[in-house]
Formats: structure tokens, sequence, C-alpha cells
């Protein structure tokens, strides 16, 4: 498969820039893979596609208020940073992503707040983007993390152009996150209300969760035409054992286990044992998941609808089949379901 596989032509208006009124009443292709069957549903109405002891895969990821606004010194210059990943604690360095790069260099120190009393140092390039910053802040680590997040804001896509607003600070977060870690949301998570978990949990539905931080590498733009070619970032993933215990059960008892959205799916995937059982995990992962690849754990999956070229359209591809996969998003774009991190989700059965 190659890259210009995965292009089509969407719509702008179909860019989702605000979340459903509800999160479970979002539209929701259901998409069966043997039959090629397409269904148009509600997201709550997932619930009558899954029996007593069937598990569901959940990345409890929370998100991180990321971008924040600095000023350059000197020039005064508005400088946005988003935080990538914190590399050491104690001597508060981190990796950070810098518009306009072009004005950030080695030396220069950013001041951040109306009273400026957190300040950062460059003190080296990762990408053309990328730089390293040592933050320095008069106070314990605590104060300073506190300090980030009252300084932070949502990380919402770049696509979506208006100004993050209050409501983002809930709706772009999965109402089960609980690891705080990730600068994008695992966004077929985010379809999940309340009351829609309360009656999965009283059908007998069981939960697994991993950890999976979603770092913005996942939404890298794939610019190789050979899909071998093309590097993932790393990103960290834990799975315990008490989810190794409920996947590997409902294996056993031949239930149906469904990824809640790409990033679950990557991380089962990534730790797999020789007798296709999930083990525990406690690293990284750069895993990229493109057609044709076997998957060993999950046999469905929901995920919401992609942009072109992306990794996370691959995966979609490899997992439902790639002409299947084109004929599910020609009716998506005929049917006005809306794209991406806000938008619409897909149950592939």
């Amino acid at each position: 498969m190659k890259l210009s596989h995965f292009n089509f032509e969407l719509p702008d208006n179909l860019l989702a820039e605000y979340p459903a009124e509800n999160r479970d009443e979002s539209k929701l292709m259901v998409v069966h893979r043997e039959t090629g069957k397409i269904e148009h549903k509600m997201f709550k109405d997932m619930i009558d596609y899954f029996e007593e002891d069937d598990v569901m895969v959940l990345n409890n990821t929370k998100v991180f208020p990321a971008r924040l606004y600095g000023n350059k010194e000197k020039t005064g210059a508005r400088i946005e940073v988003f935080l990538l990943r914190e590399l050491n604690e104690e001597q508060r360095l981190w990796d950070v992503l810098v518009d306009p790069a072009r004005k950030i260099r080695i030396g220069n120190k950013l001041y951040f707040g109306d009273d400026e009393d957190l300040v950062a140092e460059v003190i080296d390039n990762t990408t053309s983007r990328g730089r390293t910053l040592r933050f320095l802040y008069d106070g314990s680590y605590i104060d300073f993390r506190r300090k980030l997040r009252d300084l932070g804001q949502t990380p919402l896509p770049k696509y979506i152009k208006r100004d993050v607003e209050p409501e983002d600070e809930t709706r772009y977060q999965t109402i089960y996150a609980k690891h705080e870690g990730a600068v994008a949301a695992p966004t077929a998570g985010l379809h999940f209300s309340k009351h829609l978990l309360k009656r999965l949990e009283i059908k007998g539905i069981d939960f697994a969760e991993v950890t999976l931080h979603v770092g913005l590498g996942t939404f890298n733009p794939v610019e190789v035409e050979d899909l071998s070619k093309h590097k993932m970032d790393s990103e960290e993933l834990i799975i315990d054992e008490k989810a190794t215990d409920i996947v590997n059960r409902a294996k056993a008892k031949k239930k149906r286990i469904c990824a809640i959205g790409t990033t679950a799916m990557r991380g089962l995937e990534s730790a797999v044992s020789s007798d296709h059982l999930l083990n525990t995990h406690d690293g990284w992962t750069n895993k990229f998941i493109f057609p044709p690849y076997e998957f060993s754990i999950a046999d469905a999956m929901v995920t919401n609808f992609h942009l072109p070229k992306s990794t996370l359209l691959m995966m979609v591809s490899a997992f439902m089949g790639h002409d299947l996969m084109k004929r599910a998003y020609k009716e998506a774009i005929l049917e006005q379901y809306k794209f991406y991190s806000y938008g619409d989700a897909m149950l592939i059965i």
C-alpha cells in the first residue's frame, strides 16, 4: 500500500469545530466487516451490538493543558509553546514545539503569564519546530506544575480555527480519563457518557483500561509514498495485569473484544505475546499499523472519521479492509458525518 491510496477529497464543512450537544448522541456508522453492510445509528445504540462478558478496552490517558503563550525577551514577540513531554523533573526540562520557530534560537528566554514569574530558556534544537526548554521557577515542583496548568490551554487540534472555550476543558477529555500525560485526546472515547457507561455495565460488559499517552506523532502527516519508511514517534504505554487478565479471559471464552479508539488498538497490538495473548507493558511504543496487517487481540473497534493520508486512517483500513474503508468513507461524506476529533464515530465489527 502506498500513501496515495489514502487520499480523498474531504469538504471543509465536515471538519467538526464543536462536539455534539450530548456525548452519546453523535452519529454512529456501524460497519460489518464480513458482509460489508453499513448501518446509520446514534452512538448510544452501540450497546445493541454487545453482549454480557464482551470487553471494551479504554485508553484512560488524560489530556493536560499543553498549549502556552509566552513573550520573547527584548522583542516581546508572542510565541506559542506546545508542551510535548517532560524530560527531567528535577531540572524542569521539556521537549516542546514552538511557533513561529524561526524566531526562537538557543539561548533565548521566554516569559509566561501577566507577572512573568515563569521563565523558560531554550537550551537545544530537536527538529525544525522542536526545542528543549529549561523552565526557571522559584517554587516547589508541585507549584511549578500547577503554574503550567494554570497558564496552559486545552490543546485543541490546529484545524479548529476558533478560540478555546471553557467547555473544551471537559469535552476534549474522556469521562474516564485518569492519568495525565496526553497532548491530544483519544477521541473515540469522547462519545461515552456516564449514562451509557452505566447501561453497558448493567448489561454485563467488562472494561479493561490501558494507558497510552497520545503524542502529536499520532497526527504527524506521512510524507513518504512507501509506508514502510514512515517512522512513528514513541508514546508511553502502560498495560497492567488487571487489564491483561480481563482481555485474555474474554479471548479464551471467545467473547468480543472492542478497542475504543486507534490508540487503544495500537496499545493492544504493541503488547502481544507469541501465542497471541495480551502481555503487561510498561514502556514505549512506536508501532505503526498499516495494511496488510494481522490483528491479534481485538475483533471490533470504535473510531472517529480520520483525515486523508493519516496514520489513523491506515490502521482503520488494515482492520476493516481497504475497499470497505473507501466505501464507508464515501458514504460518510454523502451522509454528512462530521470528521476528526469532535466528529462522529464508526463501529467496526
